[in-house]
């Protein structure tokens, strides 16, 4: 039960939102904050954008835009020193910046220790040794020459502690051979899990402390681009394997104290045991079926946490497979999305196109959800969307 004073509190914030003059910031301007600034609308919330590109996919909806770098400090500093609340769309963002509007009074949401964590994969890994918090075997190194000292702990995925992401920053070591190809960079050598499933939970928690987890759903990945391409939910898994992984969630964004929302990606081994592998302090490619799928959207959730609103309901409506629409491979050039209108045509076809002109291999334009009674129907649904709908050029 919500004590009184969280209810003053809610009530407080609400009245501050709701005002003409209250700006809410985000740092990037790709599809996540335009996900993000479409749910907002619906709160009346006015939500202002900073990113380096002027053909950012948020740059139209939103109530300002402002050009700069999210990873400049001057730049960071002067678009955020005027917002009520500032938030993030990707990591990789100026850190020192945000210490000092925290300082001054902005609220930063997540709040800038725990971007600073994860901007580093080694701290990351450590964090959970340090909390018992089951992760895969790992090795810091500071160099490629290091590697070799771990020779007979292979195979690794080397990743770069600082700076991947969506698969970037990634490779696998399986043999001495592999050393001349790695990265020649501060890594975390991860020595390799024999999973069954790899798996999400988004987690939130506001302000009031009060945390609320989706439920779990799988994820299948492009061999080829590293990249989700299939996203399932729910999750075909028992419920004590629901239970862990949502335990496990929890437990990280209340040891963090982090407000926001908090994707966390783990591994379920085949012998079911639950490792987490990363996590994303913002809205997340894993959870993109909440739109149509669940009551309450990611997107939702955040502007909900980070504005400490009560946390909204996170059932599933329907079953639902997410499908990522990424810039097929030989094209580069003026995007056309060949398909689309016989998608269109299917029962449950919920597509969502980013808003980027341009298409190149691999890249993400958009994404795909299918909702059905019968999660195999939607899986069979998805299978023919991924044949039919191709991002190409025109």
């Amino acid at each position: 039960m919500i004590k009184k004073s969280k209810f003053v509190a809610y009530f407080i914030i609400m009245k501050h939102f709701y005002h003409p003059d209250f700006k809410l910031g985000i740092l990037g301007g790709g599809q996540l904050g335009r996900m993000f600034i479409q749910e907002a609308i619906n709160f009346d919330v006015r939500v202002y954008i900073m990113d380096e590109s002027e053909v950012a996919p948020s740059k139209e909806l939103a109530n300002d835009f402002t050009f700069g770098s999210i990873t400049n400090y001057d730049d960071v500093y002067n678009f955020g020193k005027d917002k009520d609340v500032l938030t993030i769309e990707i990591e990789n963002v100026n850190v020192a910046a945000l210490y000092q509007l925290e300082k001054e009074g902005v609220k930063v949401f997540p709040q800038p220790h725990v971007i600073e964590m994860v901007q580093d994969k080694g701290v990351q890994k450590q964090f959970y040794k340090d909390n018992d918090i089951a992760t895969a075997p790992f090795f810091l190194i500071e160099n490629r020459n290091e590697i070799s000292s771990y020779i007979t702990e292979m195979p690794f995925m080397q990743k770069m502690r600082i700076g991947g992401y969506d698969g970037k920053g990634v490779t696998v070591l399986k043999t001495e051979d592999d050393i001349l190809t790695s990265f020649d960079a501060p890594s975390v050598l991860e020595q390799f899990v024999d999973f069954e499933k790899e798996l999400s939970v988004i987690v939130a928690r506001n302000e009031a402390g009060e945390v609320t987890s989706f439920p779990v759903v799988e994820q299948e990945f492009n061999s080829e681009a590293n990249l989700i391409e299939f996203l399932i939910s729910p999750a075909d898994v028992s419920a004590q394997v629901e239970e862990d992984a949502k335990l496990i969630a929890e437990r990280i964004i209340n040891k963090l104290e982090m407000v926001g929302l908090l994707a966390v990606e783990l591994f379920l081994t085949k012998d079911g045991e639950v490792l987490v592998n990363e996590i994303a302090p913002r809205p997340h490619n894993s959870g993109h079926q909440t739109i149509e799928g669940n009551i309450t959207s990611q997107y939702e959730q955040h502007l909900r946490s980070v504005l400490n609103l009560p946390l909204g309901s996170t059932d599933i409506v329907e079953a639902s497979v997410m499908l990522n629409l990424l810039g097929e491979k030989g094209y580069t050039g003026k995007v056309y999305y060949k398909g689309l209108e016989e998608v269109l045509k299917m029962k449950g076809v919920k597509p969502h196109i980013y808003g980027k002109a341009i298409t190149k291999p691999f890249r993400k334009m958009g994404h795909v959800t299918i909702v059905n009674k019968s999660l195999d129907s939607a899986k069979q649904i998805a299978k023919t969307v991924k044949k039919v709908l191709k991002v190409i050029t025109e």
